[in-house]
C-alpha cells in the first residue's frame, strides 16, 4: 500500500498489541508507509497503561498474547470506552472467535490468512477506514451537541421527524403547550399530532409543509394550535436536513406564535376603518392592487420594509417593480381564494434586499382585487444563514490547527455570520502580559486605525472584557467609560471574551446594531471558537507531550547504549594489567559498533606543553597526524584545554565556529561533528586526557557527559592500581626528598601550637575508628604538645606513648587520612617526615612502576615552595619482602599492639615502660596484650626462619 496523499493514519496515534509475526508485519509497514505515532506493547496491562498514559485514537491486537487473550483486552477497553476504535487480528480465525470479538465489542476483526504485501495492506486499508468512521462519529457528535443547543431553545416550539414525516423529538417547549405526553404520540405522522385541530384543512396543510421539505425545499404554514383553555396561532417554518450526499435524513419544523398578529387581521376584516387604523401601527406591510397591478392601496408603514413613502411605491409603478415578474399563479389564486407564505425578495430604497413572506388572497376593498400582506423575515433568514455559516465554520475550526488559523476563520466568517464587517481578534500573550491584535479585518483598520497591543491591565475595554471574562455589547461605544481611541469611528461595538485565549471584537459605524439574534449569533461564533482554541492548546499539548516522550526515550536508549559500553570497558579493565592495555582498551570499546565515531588518550608532555597520543581507535582518516595539542585556556583542539583547565570540555557542534579554530575545519572534513574531552584524574592526579569524537552534532548530552565524568575517574584509577601493582613487582625504586611548607599540615599546625619539632618515622593506620600515627617530639615537653592538640580541629584525640619533658613519642587519632596513606594510594611510601614550626622535610620512596612526576605533583598541590632537595636509585633488599610477608599476616589490633609497644620502649634494654603500663595505655588486660605480643613474635619467626632460606655463613 503506497501512500501518495495525505492519510488519516498520518496524523493517528496507535497501540499495537501482541509480538507475531503478522503484528510485527503489521507494525512496520504502518511505520514504512505513514508517519503514524505507533506504540508497541505486547501484554494486556502494558496496552492499559499505555491507554492511560496517553491519547490515542486506535488499537489494534492480536488474539494471541502472552497473558491471555485479545477478545479480554477488548472487553476491558470496552469497560472504560465505547467509542475507542479497536480491531482484532488473528491468524486462526474461526466463525466462534469472531462472534466473541463482536460481543466483546469490536471494532471491525481481521482474518489473517498469510503475511503476503495484500494481505497487510488490506489490514492497513481497513484501519484506515475505521479511522475515518471514528472521526466522522466524533464530528458528528459535536454537531449534535450543537443543534442541542438550539434544539432546546425555551422561545420557540421545536419538533424532528423522519423524512416519511413521523415524530422523532420534540424540545421542552412544546411540550408544555399540550396537556398529552409528547413521548406517547413519538413515531406518529406530525400531520396528526395533539397541537393540531382535528380538521382536515390543517392537516392537509401541515402534510404539504412536510412534503415540501421532503423535496428538498424550505416552507412555511400557519395553522392554529388548541390548548386547554387557549389557542394559539402558529407560523410554522420547516427546513429539510440532509447528509453528505444530499439525501434526506430529517426534517426539523420551527415555530413562531403570531397570534396577537392573526387577532389583528381578524379585527381588520371586521372594519375597514379599524384595518386602517391597525395596519398603520403593523410592522407588516399589505398593498392592495387591482388585476392589472395598480395599487389601490399601500399601507402607511411601507417604508418599514421598502423605505419608500407611500406616494413614492406608487411612482414606481405597478407591484411587479416592488414584488417582482410571476409572483404567484393567478389560476391557482382563483381556485384556492388565498396563497399563504410565498417567499420573495424586493430592494429597499437604499437598495439592501430584503426576504419577504407574502400573503395574497382575493378582496374586494376600496376597488382592489387582490390584497398582499408582506412580512419581512429578512433577519429569520440571515439567523438561518448565519447558523448554516457558523456549522461551516465550526467544521473549519475541526482541522485547524493553531490559534492564528482559528483567529483567521473567526474575522474571516463574521461577515457572513454577523453581517458585519468591522471585526478582530486579541489573543494573549502570557510572557508579555498583553493582548496582541493578531487577525484583523481591513474594514476594522479603515474605521478605527491601526490596533495596537494592549496590556492586559484592565483599563482598556479589550482587556477589561478579558479580565472581567464578560462580554459588553456596546449600542455606542463612544458612552462607554475606558474607551481610549476616541478618535474611532467605530459606534456600535461588541467584545467578547475568549476565555483564557483572548478577546473577539467586532462592530459597525452605525448605532444600536446588536439586536437580540445579532448577540445570540456573536455569543455562538465566540463559544465555537473558545472551544476550537481549547482542542488545540489540549491537542498541543498532547503532540509536545508525544514528542518529550519520544526525546525521553531516545535520550534513555542513547543512554543505555552508553552505560553497556562502560559495563564493558569497566570488566575489561580489570582485566588489564598495563597502561597500554587499559588506553587501548578504552578506545576500541568507545568506537566498537560504531557507538562514537573515535577516541584517543593522550598525556602531557612537560618540556612542549602539548599533549601526545597513546592510544586510538575507530574513523579518524589521519586528524591525529594534522594536528598538534597545545595546552591552552581557549582557541585550541579539546583535548589542550581539557589539560590546561583540568576539567571536561564538550564542543556540542563543531561546525557552529568554523573559523574559531583550524582544528574545526581538519574535523568537519572527517565528520567530527561534536567532540568530549575529559581529563583522567585520582587523587588530584592527572593521568592524561580521553577525547571521544562524534559523527552527529549535540551527541552528548548532560547525562552522558556525567556518565563519561565517571568513566574519566575510573580509568584514571584503573592506571594508578596498575602503576601501583607494578611498582610491587619492582626490585628497583627511587628516593626523593623533598623541603616544603604547608600551614594547614598536621604537624606543621602542632609543631607550631607546640614550638617544638615533630618527626614521623613510620606507623600509620587506618582503622573502623580512625586514623593513627605516631610521632616523635624534640624540644618539648609531651604535656605542652597535649595542651596544643586539643586546640586542633584535625587532631581528636592524643596519647602519651613514652617521654615526658625533654620529649617523646605520642599518638595521634586524625579525623582525615594522613599523608602516608594518599601516597600509598599512588604508589610511594613515605620513609619519613620531619616538621618544624617553618617547614617540613619528606623523604619518600618511589616504585620503579611509578612516574616521580605523579608524586611531585601529588606533593606540589599539597605544600607550597616545594624543593627537590634528593634523588637517588636504590634497590630494595629482601628485607622488603620479609617485612611485607609480616604485614599481611598481622591483624590490624595486632599491629597496634605491636607498635604501641615498640615506640613505648618496650623492646628496649632495659625497657623503658612494662607491658602492664603499655597494656593501660591501649586499654586492655595485660595477658590479652602478652597474648599479641607472642602471636606477632612468633609470626615474626615464622617469616623469618620458615618461608626464608637459612643463611650460609
Amino acid at each position: 500500500m503506497n501512500s501518495t496523499t495525505s492519510s488519516v493514519l498520518d496524523t493517528s496515534a496507535i497501540v499495537v498489541v501482541g509480538d507475531t509475526p503478522w503484528i510485527t508485519a503489521y507494525t512496520d509497514a504502518l511505520r514504512e508507509e505513514f508517519e503514524t505515532t505507533v506504540y508497541t506493547v505486547s501484554t494486556i496491562s502494558a496496552a492499559q497503561e499505555k491507554l492511560r498514559q496517553t491519547t490515542v485514537d486506535c488499537v489494534v491486537t492480536d488474539d494471541s498474547l502472552a497473558e491471555t487473550t485479545g477478545i479480554d483486552l477488548i472487553r476491558r477497553i470496552r469497560d472504560t470506552s465505547t467509542t475507542l476504535p479497536v480491531i482484532l487480528g488473528t491468524v486462526d480465525g474461526s466463525e466462534r472467535l469472531a462472534s466473541e470479538a463482536i460481543e466483546a465489542g469490536v471494532t471491525d476483526y481481521i482474518a489473517v490468512t498469510d503475511l503476503s504485501d495484500d494481505a497487510i495492506n488490506d489490514a492497513l486499508r481497513r484501519t484506515e477506514q475505521i479511522l475515518r468512521k471514528a472521526h466522522r462519529s466524533a464530528t458528528q457528535r459535536e454537531r449534535a451537541r450543537q443543534f442541542d443547543a438550539i434544539f432546546h431553545d425555551t422561545r420557540s416550539a421545536t419538533w424532528v421527524l423522519d423524512p416519511d414525516g413521523t415524530l422523532t423529538r420534540v424540545n421542552q417547549a412544546a411540550r408544555t403547550m399540550v396537556d398529552t405526553d409528547a413521548d406517547a404520540v413519538v413515531g406518529d405522522p406530525f400531520w396528526t399530532l395533539p397541537w393540531w385541530p382535528d380538521d382536515s384543512q390543517t392537516r392537509d396543510d401541515i402534510r404539504q409543509l412536510v412534503d415540501t421539505a421532503g423535496d428538498g425545499e424550505f416552507g412555511h404554514a400557519v395553522v392554529i394550535q388548541d390548548a386547554a383553555a387557549t389557542s394559539s396561532v402558529l407560523e410554522l417554518s420547516v427546513q429539510p436536513v440532509t447528509n453528505e450526499r444530499g439525501e434526506l435524513v430529517s426534517i426539523i419544523v420551527d415555530s413562531v406564535d403570531i397570534t396577537e398578529r392573526v387577532d389583528l387581521e381578524r379585527e381588520l376584516r371586521r372594519s375597514e376603518k379599524l384595518h386602517r387604523v391597525t395596519l398603520n401601527n403593523m410592522t407588516d406591510t399589505v398593498l392592495i392592487t387591482r388585476e392589472d397591478g395598480e395599487y389601490t392601496y399601500v399601507c402607511p408603514n411601507a417604508h418599514f420594509i421598502f423605505g419608500y413613502t407611500a406616494d413614492e411605491i406608487r411612482e414606481l409603478g405597478t407591484i411587479e417593480a416592488l414584488l417582482g415578474e410571476d409572483l404567484f399563479d393567478r389560476e391557482k389564486l382563483a381556485d384556492e381564494s388565498v396563497l399563504k407564505n410565498i417567499e420573495t425578495t424586493a430592494t429597499d430604497k437604499a437598495g439592501r434586499e430584503h426576504t419577504l413572506l407574502v400573503n395574497v388572497r382575493e378582496v374586494a376593498i376600496r376597488d382592489g382585487t387582490l390584497l398582499y400582506s408582506c412580512r419581512d423575515i429578512t433577519k429569520r433568514k440571515q439567523r438561518e444563514q448565519s447558523l448554516a455559516t457558523l456549522q461551516e465554520t465550526a467544521r473549519d475550526f475541526l482541522y485547524a490547527e493553531t490559534h492564528q488559523e482559528i483567529a483567521q476563520h473567526v474575522v474571516g466568517d463574521t461577515s457572513d455570520v454577523l453581517g458585519l464587517e468591522a471585526s478582530a481578534v486579541y489573543l494573549f500573550d502570557a510572557d508579555e502580559n498583553d493582548l496582541q491584535p493578531v487577525v484583523h479585518s481591513q474594514a476594522m483598520r479603515n474605521v478605527h486605525g491601526p490596533l495596537p497591543a494592549v496590556h492586559a491591565d484592565g483599563n482598556d475595554l479589550v482587556s477589561h472584557s478579558f479580565v472581567e471574562n464578560e462580554a459588553s455589547f456596546f449600542a455606542d461605544v463612544h458612552d462607554a467609560g475606558r474607551l481610549t481611541n476616541v478618535a474611532t469611528d467605530l459606534r456600535s461595538v461588541a467584545y467578547i471574551p475568549l476565555g483564557n485565549h483572548g478577546v473577539f471584537v467586532v462592530g459597525s459605524t452605525a448605532v444600536g446594531v446588536f439586536d437580540d439574534v445579532t448577540r445570540e449569533l456573536a455569543d455562538l461564533l465566540a463559544a465555537t471558537a473558545e472551544a476550537a482554541l481549547d482542542r488545540v492548546d489540549r491537542e498541543s499539548q498532547l503532540r509536545e507531550q508525544d514528542r518529550e516522550l519520544q526525546r525521553q526515550n531516545d535520550q534513555l536508549t542513547a543512554l543505555n547504549q552508553i552505560n553497556e559500553t562502560i559495563r564493558e570497558i569497566d570488566q575489561a579493565l580489570v582485566q588489564s594489567e598495563t597502561r597500554e592495555e587499559i588506553d587501548h582498551t578504552v578506545c576500541e570499546r568507545l568506537t566498537a559498533d560504531d557507538r562514537f565515531r573515535f577516541a584517543w588518550i593522550g598525556t602531557l608532555d612537560s618540556p612542549s606543553e602539548t599533549v601526545t597520543p597513546q592510544a586510538w581507535a575507530g574513523s579518524d582518516q589521519g586528524y591525529l597526524d594534522t594536528q598538534s595539542f597545545p595546552v591552552a585556556a581557549e582557541n585550541v583542539e579539546p583535548a589542550g584545554r581539557t589539560v590546561a583547565s583540568g576539567t571536561m570540555t564538550l564542543v556540542s557542534n563543531v561546525a557552529a565556529d568554523l573559523r574559531a579554530a583550524p582544528w574545526r575545519k581538519d574535523a568537519i572534513s572527517r565528520d567530527l561533528l561534536s567532540v568530549l574531552s575529559i581529563p583522567l584524574m585520582y587523587h588530584d592526579i592527572s593521568y592524561g586526557v580521553l577525547t571521544v569524537y562524534a559523527n552527529a552534532p549535540d551527541a552528548f548530552s548532560a547525562t552522558v557527559q556525567s556518565v563519561f565524568a565517571e568513566l574519566g575517574e575510573t580509568i584514571a584509577a584503573a592506571i594508578s592500581a596498575s602503576e601501583r601493582k607494578r611498582a610491587l613487582l619492582t626490585t628497583s625504586m627511587t628516593r626523593v626528598e623533598y623541603t616544603a611548607t604547608n600551614p594547614s599540615f598536621v604537624l606543621t599546625q602542632l609543631a607550631k601550637a607546640a614550638d617544638c619539632t615533630l618527626t614521623y618515622e613510620g606507623g600509620v593506620q587506618q582503622t573502623a575508628s580512625g586514623n593513627y600515627v605516631f610521632v616523635t617530639v624534640d624540644d618539648a615537653p609531651l604535656d605542652a604538645v597535649v595542651d596544643a592538640a586539643d586546640g586542633l580541629r584535625i587532631v581528636e584525640d592524643i596519647q602519651r606513648i613514652r617521654g615526658g619533658d625533654s620529649g617523646g613519642v605520642v599518638r595521634l587519632q586524625l579525623s582525615e587520612p594522613f599523608l602516608a596513606t594518599e601516597l600509598a594510594d599512588h604508589g610511594a611510601v613515605l620513609q619519613g617526615a620531619t616538621t618544624t614550626q617553618s617547614n617540613t622535610e619528606l623523604v619518600i620512596d618511589i616504585s620503579q612502576g611509578v612516574e616521580v612526576r605523579h608524586i611531585t605533583q601529588f606533593v606540589s598541590e599539597r605544600f607550597s615552595d616545594v624543593k627537590l632537595t634528593s634523588k637517588q636509585t636504590r634497590e630494595q633488599t629482601s628485607e622488603h619482602g620479609l617485612y611485607a610477608s609480616v604485614l599481611e599476616q598481622l591483624t590490624a589490633r595486632q599491629l597496634e599492639v605491636l607498635e604501641t609497644a615498640y615506640y613505648s620502649g618496650f623492646f628496649e634494654s632495659p625497657r623503658e615502660a612494662t607491658g602492664e603500663v603499655v597494656a593501660d595505655s591501649l586499654d586492655i588486660s595485660p595477658q590479652a596484650f602478652y597474648q599479641h605480643i607472642r602471636t606477632a613474635q612468633r609470626k615474626l619467626f615464622t617469616a623469618l626462619i620458615d618461608d626464608h632460606s637459612p643463611v650460609v655463613a
